[in-house]
């Protein structure tokens, strides 16, 4: 690598040689791979059945076709696939919306408006034919009628009669009516007395007023949304209550993200995220009675709410400040409603994240009363708990319990619940999570995802409803994403393993066939130039970190005979993501790089560091208040046994990765320069106080209340410990992490001096690269990084 900073005029554009790159003995080219689905074949996706259970529907592109993926079916009785025609796609019903109890009906929104399907007899009736949006259809009152959403409001839809009737009446201003100062009062006074034909108006309208206030109950109440948005309006089952969220937004000042090269030829601003530090969103849950015409709030106090008032406890190293959080009430999801419409619960998450409450809705007053609160001192989340929408949750066949899942033990579990003794019960235990729970359609017996056997092996399981041995219902190692048919006899998996393409399969169910799951293929979906490369499994392995935690990790060897002792680390983004896995890659082109890479001599090893998913709460929380602590002390220890184990020379390593991993190779590069001779940083957070709220505030609080945590955990603030080769590689439109934050730390370099570091931009480029132009770009800039400064090829 060059030992000179080149710039330009404009963005620190490089120029490359050839010499380094063309050194490759592998029959793998870079800007093949970096192809994509091209090369390696456009994979079935989105997977959905029909309501007859006769067809598998999915996404798909085998002809590679330029503009998307098609629609086609898979036709179980002739075992034929069948690409979907425009016209017929158009009039197939929804693959969403909602069942009637019985299953027999089917009600969804499609291009604006509502239509019932009749399952038995393939009947569409179409409910609504407006120029406006109706949408979120589903039955109530013993599925005699259906409520949907028009704009704001709640309409409902009798099925015996046809008619629809409004339910709510949202409306931003009331109208305000003057009050007659003590002199206007007596001036209409005598003008009454004087006159005659004055009193005999009067009286008309009086009596006009008297009749429309009679009608006025057949009319839907108007409610006052005092500048608020409405979210999340719902009708309960009976027909007797209507909840709906009033949110209020503050106005956080956003980031711009110049766009250089455009059609227009002249520079053109994006408005983009705002950053970490917003002023929280408002949420209030109000509840309509619509027989009494009365709204009622829901109060969400300390009372209700155990551990409301809490303050955390990272604000006791901060004893000058005050710590200031008036309103901890966070996103409120629900109600979900009973079956018979008189119970409800809600699900609740703090504004800092560290608190969730499943709690009882009473509908008379709007108090509530705490059946779950789970908490944790650096962020809640996991399998089915956290997140913008609620956790998964429903009642149970009873309708006097509920299911949740929790991460009390470290993983996330199944529990239900009594709503009226609190107690509750276990389903699944073990260091393992559950992904996905759902009830059987006859309510025997619970379906989901878990990696029981290993963390990186997802197995598709039954349990009877009350817990106990779990059945195992897929066996082949990998990911075994499943969908079971509407009467649950047959699954289409979505299987892949490491070094297998993601393709569809069918199965028998072995609940009802009772033999093991036998994987029929549909989809065969890779390329020829895929399929005549042999492809590594990587091995799967685990190391002892420094503080005897045991680490996962995806290890890549070579053949003794062009091995190199060179090693790469890659580290994969978003922080709470797996890798480490044994199915097919999100990763796809990195794992055929490292292919590349091994075939050169270079042992490759991918690892699962703190922060990482699959392995429970503690390994997901291991980085909060320090990213580039535990997350980064993993790789470090990785390459350790690697020098201890692989025979690797200590002066061979390098380190890349994207996002989440191009910070870390960044702090890597800063903070263990001993380690790291050299990284590839690519689309990099350099800062995190100039990163999102939603991601960041979870795990560093924010700059204000936490400045100790943003210190120690943005590279900026590392930049004078850089001693190896740097590249650093960005997006100049990245709308998710702003281009700005590598125009700061290049300037931070440049004032340090640092000469060994080089920075190639892409104009046309968010965060998720799209042209192969761009990815071979990239990489073919890594590819020499690593040849220059790791083995010294120029």
């Amino acid at each position: 690598m060059k030992k000179s900073l080149l710039l330009t005029v404009t963005f620190f554009v490089t120029t490359i040689t050839l010499s380094a790159q063309e050194v490759n003995t592998s029959t793998l080219k870079i800007n093949e791979i970096m192809k994509g689905d091209d090369f390696v074949g456009h994979l079935p996706s989105n997977i959905n059945w029909s309501s007859d259970g006769k067809t598998i529907y999915f996404d798909w592109n085998p002809d590679g076709a330029a503009l998307s993926d098609s629609l086609y079916g898979y036709q179980l009785k002739s075992g034929k696939i069948d690409k979907i025609d425009f016209e017929t796609s158009y009039k197939l019903p929804s693959f969403y919306g909602t069942f009637n109890a019985s299953k027999t009906k089917k009600v969804y929104e499609k291009y604006g408006d509502i239509y019932m399907l009749d399952v038995a007899t393939h009947t569409i009736f179409q409910i609504t034919n407006t120029t406006d949006r109706e949408r979120s259809p589903y039955f109530i009152q013993n599925d005699s009628k259906i409520a949907f959403e028009k704009g704001d409001n709640i309409y409902i839809w009798t099925i015996a009669t046809g008619a629809t009737q409004q339910v709510t009446n949202f409306t931003d201003k009331k109208e305000k009516k003057d009050k007659k100062s003590d002199r206007d009062e007596w001036l209409m006074n005598d003008q009454l007395a004087l006159f005659e034909v004055l009193r005999e108006r009067k009286h008309k309208n009086d009596e006009e007023e008297k009749l429309n206030k009679r009608s006025e109950g057949k009319s839907p109440l108007e409610i006052y949304t005092e500048g608020k948005s409405i979210f999340s309006q719902q009708v309960s089952p009976n027909g007797d209550f209507v909840t709906y969220l009033a949110v209020k937004r503050e106005s956080n000042k956003r980031t711009i993200v110049p766009h250089y090269v455009t059609e227009s030829g002249y520079t053109e601003d994006q408005n983009t995220r705002s950053k970490v530090g917003d002023d929280p969103t408002s949420y209030e849950l109000f509840i309509y009675d619509i027989n009494k015409r009365k709204v009622i709030p829901v109060v969400l106090d300390s009372v209700g709410l155990e551990g409301l008032n809490y303050i955390p406890e990272y604000t006791k190293e901060y004893p000058e400040k005050t710590y200031k959080n008036d309103n901890r009430i966070g996103y409120i999801a629900g109600p979900i409603w009973s079956k018979d419409g008189k119970k409800a619960v809600i699900d609740i998450n703090s504004n800092d994240y560290k608190d969730r409450w499943i709690a009882l809705l009473n509908l008379e007053n709007g108090t509530v009363t705490t059946l779950d609160h789970q908490h944790n001192e650096a962020w809640i989340a996991g399998p089915g708990i956290g997140g913008y929408g609620g956790g998964t949750m429903g009642w149970m066949p009873d309708d006097k319990s509920i299911w949740f899942q929790s991460e009390i033990t470290g993983y996330s579990h199944l529990y239900t619940m009594d709503v009226f003794s609190k107690k509750a019960k276990a389903l699944t235990s073990g260091n393992f999570e559950i992904y996905d729970p759902f009830l059987s359609k006859d309510k025997s017996r619970w379906y989901f995802t878990a990696n029981k056997n290993h963390p990186g092996d997802r197995q598709f399981y039954s349990m009877p409803i009350n817990g106990g041995k779990l059945q195992q219902l897929t066996t082949e190692v990998g990911n075994n994403e499943v969908y079971l048919s509407p009467d649950e006899r047959t699954m289409a998996v979505l299987y892949s393993y490491s070094n297998k393409p993601t393709e569809l399969f069918t199965s028998p169910n072995p609940i009802f066939t009772k033999t093991a799951s036998q994987l029929k293929q549909i989809t065969f979906s890779t390329t020829e130039e895929f399929q005549s490369y042999d492809w590594r499994a990587p091995e799967v392995i685990t190391f002892k970190a420094a503080d005897n935690a045991t680490v996962y990790a995806r290890l890549y060897q070579p053949k003794t005979a062009v091995k190199n002792k060179a090693a790469v680390v890659f580290v994969h983004g978003a922080g709470y993501l797996q890798n480490a896995h044994q199915w097919w890659s999100s990763y796809f082109r990195e794992y055929m790089f490292h292919n590349l890479l091994v075939d050169n001599g270079y042992t490759v090893l991918d690892i699962d560091y703190r922060g990482s998913a699959g392995y429970g709460s503690d390994w997901r929380t291991g980085i909060y208040r320090h990213m580039g602590g535990k997350d980064l002390s993993d790789q470090v220890d990785g390459v350790q046994h690697l020098l201890n184990n692989y025979g690797i020379d200590k002066d061979k390593v390098g380190i890349y990765g994207g996002s989440y991993g191009g910070f870390i190779t960044l702090m890597g590069m800063f903070n263990a320069p001993e380690t790291f001779k050299a990284g590839a940083a690519i689309r990099s957070v350099g800062d995190w106080a100039a990163y999102n709220h939603g991601y960041t505030a979870r795990i560093l609080n924010t700059p204000v209340t936490d400045s100790l945590a943003y210190r120690r955990s943005s590279p900026i603030y590392f930049a004078d410990g850089l001693q190896g080769d740097l590249l650093i590689l960005h997006g100049m439109i990245d709308d998710n992490v702003h281009f700005q934050d590598m125009v700061r730390l290049s300037q931070k370099l440049i004032e340090l001096g640092k000469p060994n570091w080089e920075m190639a931009v892409y104009p046309v480029e968010r965060h998720g690269f799209v042209e192969p132009s761009s990815w071979t770009d990239e990489y073919k800039r890594i590819y020499k990084l690593f040849q220059e400064s790791l083995l010294n090829i120029k």
